[in-house]
Formats: structure tokens, sequence, C-alpha cells
């Protein structure tokens, strides 16, 4: 999610398997038919038949745990049938419906309308149709028996002409133990492109969809990196969780969601043709979910709901994290420049030493909280927390053992023993830190973890023989001209109005007197009347213009003028200490290689 994630699903179907009732028998299978419509691609049409089913029957939308998109928005002429004569139904909730009819099997129809997207800026995971193909299935488009998820399903897909599919089985109907199984699949469409690979016994599939106005771009290329990132995988955690996976990449899409045995990734080709730096950090990002937010759930985030689970306080772990084992994955993969470690390091050191934020809320407060500071303006990342916290514990668990082990190893024993449906909770990675540590990790997690204030990483750095420097710089563009302060964004839910984002409360934005959900009507002399509106007006600014907003607050229209100048940022680098010795530096190169725990052994 980053960029936001669906990868679920897996602890679902382990969860609901311990769920008693809902009998496995094939005569209770739910049968599904998809269908598109090539000359109407505005929806697609479903049908649903449960055999077997009681007079009153309850059918539901599933939410996702972050990303509800709340589709049941979308849900269209839903009607039922039994027996040849038409059941009532009734929405008993946002996402509830009950269905009353005779019993027996009942043929459930409904439609499901796409909403508008702009080009280039869609999710890949959220459903969509064009001429050249689309994202259908999961859990925005399903409907499932509400008090019997475990009953098994079969799908049938009614595709266009010359369009194939991925994310799935190839050809024929597919079947499922569950409708927890179903909910987690995915279905990119169309006139797709595909390749296949095998890593770690275990088959892959590449399916790219193709826009109309794409670029070329070396395919060869990002397949054999995705091919290296799964053997990199294996030998980070140690097998593949999966018989078969699917990299579903979707040109003028941007993020990715993650699922037990798929992944859809925004793959834009203009961007593809520059290079894949940014395409393979969030590729790595989203397959790292796979085992971290996956198979290793946070306690309360397993099986169907229809509204998300209550907040958690160990996001830090599964976001924060994960981009820790990304960057590992990249490193191990070959995928990485070599010195790129320390860089990232660096920059990550210069955002959270510079924003105040990080000194008042902790990484478990920041989880709950999403990002918000609860004691004052300042907002904190959840996921620069992790990233911080992790990189800490690596190096105090690989001091305490001689390198020996590390936060890899910790990883390992999580995934093995929390997979299931309990999931895991703070005090679980604390024992296991501990454990893998084989000493006390408590006064860590009450320090770095629990409560806020900033990590010292002065004494991991000089284990490899470094010392850091702090210094403010002005911004500049790669002429060295000074960068316009553009610290704000914007967000729209669908038909509303365009509100502002703060992002750095310091910012020239903030200091005008704007805040946080303004209804902003002008920008710059320009209506806005959309997300497209803002973003062009916003970039077209540049340093020492003034930008007057108009804007909304408490049904109440007011103005600013803005004054559009520098900014500047803390920047680390990190030097040789005096006296350093070849031991230090070897664990140095062995850290920026990416080594795993106990390849340092000894030193």
């Amino acid at each position: 999610m980053r960029m936001r994630d669906l990868g679920w699903m897996m602890a679902a179907v382990v969860a609901l398997a311990a769920l008693p009732g809902s009998s496995q028998a094939q005569g209770d299978t739910v049968r599904y038919t998809l269908r598109i419509d090539s000359l109407d691609l505005s929806g697609f049409e479903v049908e649903m038949r449960v055999p077997n089913a009681p007079p009153v029957l309850r059918l539901a939308m599933a939410a996702h745990p972050e990303y509800d998109e709340r589709f049941w928005r979308y849900l269209r002429d839903l009607r039922a049938e039994a027996g040849g004569a038409a059941g009532s139904v009734t929405r008993v909730d946002s996402a509830v419906w009950e269905v009353r009819s005779a019993g027996g099997e009942v043929a459930v129809r409904y439609r499901i309308v796409l909403p508008p997207y702009e080009r280039g800026f869609r999710p890949s995971w959220q459903p969509v149709l064009t001429a050249m193909g689309g994202l259908v299935g999961g859990l925005d488009s399903f409907l499932y028996v509400a008090d019997q998820p475990r009953r098994p399903t079969r799908l049938d897909l009614d595709l266009p002409d010359g369009w194939t599919r991925a994310g799935i089985p190839a050809e024929g109907p597919w079947s499922t133990a569950g409708a927890a199984e179903l909910m987690d699949a995915p279905i990119l469409v169309g006139r797709l492109r595909t390749w296949r690979f095998r890593s770690g016994g275990a088959s892959h599939t590449v399916a790219y969809l193709p826009s109309a106005d794409g670029v070329p771009f070396d395919t060869a290329a990002v397949v054999r990196a995705l091919e290296r990132l799964a053997g990199a995988a294996r030998e980070i955690f140690g097998s593949l969780p999966y018989s078969e996976y699917a990299f579903l990449l979707q040109d003028g899409t941007w993020g990715g969601l993650e699922h037990a045995s798929s992944v859809t990734l925004g793959a834009s080709s203009a961007e593809l043709a520059k290079g894949m730096e940014d395409f393979l950090d969030n590729a790595a990002h989203e397959y790292v979910h796979t085992w971290n937010l996956v198979r290793l759930r946070p306690a309360g985030w397993s099986g169907l709901r229809q509204r998300p689970p209550p907040p958690t306080g160990e996001r830090w772990w599964s976001e924060g994290v994960t981009i820790h084992f990304a960057d590992l994955l990249l490193r191990r993969a070959g995928l990485a420049p070599a010195n790129s470690r320390l860089d990232r390091l660096g920059r990550d050191l210069a955002e959270y030493l510079d924003n105040p934020g990080y000194r008042t809320i902790s990484p478990e407060q920041a989880s709950r909280a999403s990002g918000a500071s609860p004691g004052g303006p300042e907002p904190t990342d959840y996921y620069l927390h992790g990233r911080v916290v992790a990189t800490a514990l690596d190096f105090a668990l690989r001091e305490a053992t001689g390198g020996r082990r590390g936060v890899d190893e910790m990883m390992r024993r999580m995934i093995a023993r929390h997979s299931g449906p309990r999931g895991y909770t703070g005090a679980d990675l604390e024992r296991m830190a501990s454990e893998v540590c084989g000493c006390e990790m408590r006064p860590f997690f009450a320090r770095n973890v629990r409560a806020p204030g900033r990590l010292a990483f002065a004494p991991h750095l000089a284990r490899m023989g470094l010392r850091m420097r702090v210094r403010r710089d002005s911004v500049t563009d790669a002429r060295g001209t000074l960068a316009p302060d553009l610290r704000v964004w914007a967000r729209q839910a669908e038909g509303g109005p365009v509100r502002l984002i703060i992002t750095d409360p310091r910012s020239a934005w903030a200091r005008a007197g704007l805040r946080a959900d303004d209804e902003i009507v002008s920008l710059a002399g320009t209506p806005v009347d959309g997300m497209d509106s803002f973003r062009r007006t916003l970039r077209s600014l540049r340093t020492g213009q003034s930008a007057a907003v108009e804007y909304r607050r408490g049904g109440r229209t007011a103005r600013v003028t803005v004054a559009v100048g520098g900014y500047s940022r803390l920047r680390v680098t990190f030097h040789e200490l005096p006296g350093a010795t070849g031991m230090q530096r070897a664990r140095r190169a062995a850290w920026l290689a990416g080594e795993l725990s106990g390849a340092q052994a000894g030193r």
C-alpha cells in the first residue's frame, strides 16, 4: 500500500476452516458465472446459484481490512428466484441482503456497475473494464452466503471473443474450498500478454494488460527481474508458500495489492520504458506481503467480514518491516545498486529526524491512528516508523548474537508459529525477538515501539565503522534551482469536493492558514473541479510565485494567498570512523550486500 494491500484472504481460509457447521459436500457448491459483454463495458453481470438454500438466505459483500472500496455501492438489480418464483430481496445493512424464497436452489442475479476512473490514476486493484480488457473478481465482484462461508464454490467466466484470463486457471471452471479463497482471487482479463517461469518448485505467471496508447518496453527484462525476486524470496523466507502464483500487471495504473497466490501491480509502459526502479520497488513490497500480511496477520484481521476490523498497533510491522524485507529482496536478487542500502537509510533517517512528530508518537500509536498524531499537528507514518525500527532491531539482534541471527530469522519464526487464524500481537513480536536474541528484548520494545521518542542509531553505525552527519540543505532541482514548496496534496471522494491534505505542517500552505480537509474551490485563479485540475495547477507553480487559494471550511468561503518559496530539509550522510577496523568494514560490506544472518557468524 503502501499503497495500499488485499492480501488477507489466505489467513481467512485458515480461520474459516476452524468454524463449526457448513457442509463441505459437493451438492452444497455455490456456482457463480461472471459475464462480460464487449458491447457494454460499463459493468458486468453475475449469477450465483445456491443449492440447498434455507427459506431465509443472507448474502453479503466482504470488506478488505485496509482498503474497503465499499463496492456494495455499485451493486445493482439484485434479484432472486427459486422454483420458478421470484423471491423477495431486502437490504438489511449496507453490505448485507436477505433473500426470502421457497428455498431449495436459489438463483441470485445482479450487476456490478463500474465507477469511472481517471486514466493513470486508478489503483491497480480496483475493478475496471476497457476495450483492451480489465480486472474483475475478488471481493468487489462476488456476494457470498454470509452464514455458510465454508461452502465450496465454482466459478465460470463468460468472456468476449479473443479475451484470456490470468490469476485463476487459464481454462474451464475454477473450484475453491470456500468463499474466502474465491474472494482472494482477482482476475485479469482481456487481450493479455503472458509469460511463465518456474522457481522454487512453483509455477509463476506474468500477465500484462496493455493499454491502447501504451509504449514499447523491455518485457523480457521485467519477467527476468520478477523471476529473480521469486528466487531471492525463497532464500530469505525458506520456501515459497504456494504452488502457483500470478503477477497481474496493468498499464495505466499505480500501486499494488497482495493476495495468497497473486499480486496486482501498476505497470506504466511509459515509466517502464525509462527504467524499472520504481516498478521493482513496488513489486518487491507487494510480493513480500505474500508472507508478511497474507500468511502472517495481526490478531483480529482474519476471516470474512462486512466491515473492516478495528485498528491494530502492529501496522508498523506489517507495512514498515515489509519495506525492510523488500529492500533486502531486491538486494538478494541483484536488482539494487551496491551502496543504495546506505543511501536509503540516510533518506529514512533524514525524514525521521526532520519531523518533530516522531518524538511525540510511538510506532504502535501511529499504527492505530493510521498516521495521525494525537498529541499535535505533526503527521507521522507507520511505514517509516517500521522501516527505522526494523533496521535498529536487525542491528540489535545481530550484535547480541555475533551475527548468527537477525530480523530475517525472527520473521521466519514468526511465520512458522503465528500464521494461523489467531494472528500475532505486539507481545508475540517482543517474545520472538527475545527468543531469537537469547536475551531480554523488552527494553528495546518499551523504548522504541511502545513509547514516543527517537531511536539511537550511533551505536549501531559504530559497529560498522560509521558515523552520521546531519545538516539542513535547500531543496533544488536537477539544475540547482530552488524547488517550489509544493508540500500539499488533495483527495476527492466519488462525486465529492476536492479536499486538502497537509503533507507537512511547516509548508507554506499550512503557514498561510490552510488546514486538512479544507474544500478547495480554486487555486491560482483556476477553478478546481476535480483532482486533474488540482494536480495540473499545483505542478505549474514555480518558486517565487504567489498562489491565491479560495476554499470552504465550516460552510464559509474564504481566501488566502500562499507565497510559494523554496524550502529546506535535513540531509543525513555517513562517514567512516577514524580507526575503523577490518572487522567493522567486513560487517558493513555484508550489510550493504544484504547478507542473511548466519553469514556473518564469527565476525
